[in-house]
């Protein structure tokens, strides 16, 4: 009957696990089961989470040890066999002698005596030598660590017990050097020391006070843990980067889940919390950005923050003459995502641009869009549904900007660090009613409408479901090149695919989208009297979100910034050119938590692997700014370009 209970129970529990392999997790900090008996399931639930430390309140009471916080707590089914014992004894023999299959790992239990050190104590060392393979680790390596807290004994009296049964300490006991030997870990009352309730800050004085008490445990060469602390993400990420070893969350799965991949959540200039060997992937990509490899955290660290540019402010916002056109847009990028990068690198180019709108992004099926109907909206001024490439839904072609502006006389180019066929470089050529549909979509190209086209993945212009060779076709017109260096060798229209444009951005290549943007300007001024039409894509802000990716949205974000200076600076020197920043919708629902601007670090959380429906900003510099100021719909903006050059 007894086996049954405990193999019901841990049913039950396993309804509270998020994830099977929680056990296997390695997170960045340790976690404790404080008050364990209060859950639904007792042991099990903190157990089948992979919870390191779980603690139990015992009561000698007529020769047996019952588990509760209180007296009235007690009943005849709570004992502490029942409970912990038996269930521990349980799992040992199905994970071969240890713990949990993952060796490396170890299991704490927490015993606080709450009624007297004797004959309490003794008991529960009574009970645990049954089973020394399982409590003592002077027998077993892998056997469950013991601590005893509460009414513990006088530290002279430490050795009067088995030299497995450890003990809770505290900083302002002195010890022996053989006393400190039995004490496992530091407990401290944190309201001893604050009052702080978990949001914001400590105040200066208090926070002093805590990090001292942190750095005496360690000094004693012991993990700290604090009791009576609030709980939730704020506490959780203060105690981490104070160096508390210990966590004490009531919401264990809302805990696990933020502190597992804490790396992929903070990110420092000059520094980054890595894994090693650890790529954050984007399980969201459509047909032709799929190969993206991911963003591996190792290579994200950035020595130094970027460059900024502080345009001249000459012609901002006049109303005079606008020969060229530059659109930027950051793809998956929104007011977070910008915050994020701002903190770090101490300022962005794009801040520096004084006329600031607001867009909204639903697109025409759903208040969420894609990239296909954001990117769309912005070519053409309509809204589309999602999956669509600037068609209707009878798939009848919509004109793009781009299809305009060609037919007025404008030279057109087309920038993306991603593939060239994907969403939004796609809308400003092709059309189709699937985004998926690359072949079709990439047949646009041979009307010659862009003068240039510059991004990556060659083999979508390769492979194709038709017997068409599609390279051979388009060198009829356009000259390939596979190096951005190599756009302004060859006269006329121009494909550049480079091959580094699929890579994530990372200090080696963090310069690259801008040096494609300035071979783009100086491509499309070649011959050219009417003027020209440029569009630059930060395609992997977006991926980065997908993948949850903090660091790698800043590093992409930063480079997207450099191609938005050198815009700027042309703007300047040219003196008729308008140039606008934005994106094409929100991905993740990155919300910042936390930032230190002097230490260039930020703390932020993905709420979602997706698309989320928020407003971005629009930023503008140059003649015609001030018209992409106030409120509006994303298909406002192409509308105010065309108008703005009378068309």
């Amino acid at each position: 009957m007894k086996n049954i209970l405990i193999k019901s129970a841990f049913a039950i529990a396993s309804l509270f696990v998020v994830e099977s392999s929680y056990a296997e997790i390695k997170l960045p900090i340790l976690l404790h089961s404080h008050n364990d008996y209060e859950n639904q399931v007792p042991f099990y639930q903190a157990y089948s989470q992979g919870i390191n430390s779980i603690e139990v309140d015992l009561h000698y009471v007529d020769g047996k040890l019952m588990v509760g916080h209180d007296p009235e707590d007690i009943s005849a089914l709570r004992t502490f066999e029942t409970l912990y014992v038996e269930p521990i004894v349980e799992q040992f023999s199905l994970n071969d002698g240890r713990a949990w299959r993952d060796s490396e790992r170890e299991l704490q239990l927490m015993i606080e005596l709450k009624t007297a050190t004797e004959p309490t104590l003794s008991t529960v060392v009574e009970v645990l030598n049954k089973h020394p393979e399982i409590f003592d680790v002077t027998k077993n390596k892998d056997a469950v660590r013991i601590v005893i807290t509460g009414n513990i004994p006088a530290p002279q009296e430490f050795e009067k017990y088995p030299q497995y049964v450890m003990f809770d300490g505290t900083v302002g006991t002195e010890y022996t050097k053989e006393q400190l030997e039995r004490v496992a870990l530091i407990s401290e009352n944190f309201r001893q020391y604050t009052h702080w309730n978990g949001k914001g800050m400590m105040i200066a004085s208090e926070l002093a006070a805590v990090k001292s008490t942190i750095a005496t445990a360690h000094e004693m060469g012991k993990p700290i843990r604090f009791w009576a602390a609030p709980d939730g993400v704020t506490t959780w990420y203060t105690f981490y980067n104070l160096g508390v070893d210990y966590l004490s969350p009531n919401n264990f799965n809302g805990c696990i889940e933020f502190m597992r991949d804490y790396h992929k959540k903070s990110y420092q200039i000059g520094s980054l919390a890595t894994s090693s060997g650890d790529i954050a992937r984007a399980n969201r990509l459509d047909k032709v950005s799929r190969s993206f490899s991911g963003f591996n955290n190792d290579k994200l660290k950035l020595s130094q923050p970027i460059e900024i540019y502080t345009p001249e402010y000459k012609n901002d916002g006049s109303k005079g003459k606008i020969k060229n056109v530059i659109l930027l847009i950051g793809d998956g990028m929104s007011f977070a995502q910008i915050l994020a990068a701002d903190c770090v690198n101490g300022g962005l180019s794009m801040l520096n641009m004084n006329h600031i709108g607001f867009q909204k992004t639903s697109a025409k099926d759903t208040y969420t869009t894609d990239s296909a109907a954001a990117g769309s909206a912005l070519a053409t001024g309509e809204k589309h549904n999602n999956r669509h490439i600037s068609a209707d839904a009878n798939n009848t072609p919509i004109e793009s900007i781009t299809d305009v502006l060609h037919g007025d006389g404008y030279k057109c180019g087309v920038v993306t660090l991603g593939p060239v066929l994907d969403a939004t470089p796609a809308a400003y050529f092709g059309h189709s009613t699937e985004r998926d549909n690359s072949d079709e979509i990439a047949d646009y190209l041979l009307d010659c409408k862009l003068d240039l086209l510059c991004g990556s993945d060659y083999n979508s212009l390769v492979k194709r479901g038709d017997d068409v060779d599609m390279i051979k076709e388009l060198t009829k017109t356009y000259s390939i090149v596979r190096d951005v260096d190599d756009i302004n060798e060859k006269d006329g229209k121009v494909i550049c695919i480079d091959d580094r444009m699929s890579k994530a951005a990372s200090e080696e290549n963090l310069d690259l989208l801008a040096n494609a943007t300035i071979e783009a300007i100086e491509k499309l001024q070649v011959d050219n009297k009417k003027g020209f039409f440029l569009m630059v894509e930060g395609a992997k802000i977006d991926y980065a979100g997908h993948a949850r990716s903090l660091p790698g949205s800043i590093v992409e974000t930063l480079s997207f910034d450099l191609a938005i200076a050198e815009a700027l600076r042309f703007a300047d020197e040219d003196g008729e050119t308008l140039v606008i920043v934005t994106g094409d919708h929100e991905t993740g629902g990155l919300v910042i938590l936390d930032g230190d601007p002097k230490s260039r670090s930020v703390l932020g959380y993905y709420v979602t692997d997706d698309h989320t429906p928020l407003m971005l900003p629009v930023m503008s510099y140059g003649p015609g700014a001030a018209k992409f100021i106030g409120t509006y719909e994303n298909t406002e903006i192409p509308i105010r370009i065309k108008n703005l050059l009378n068309l």
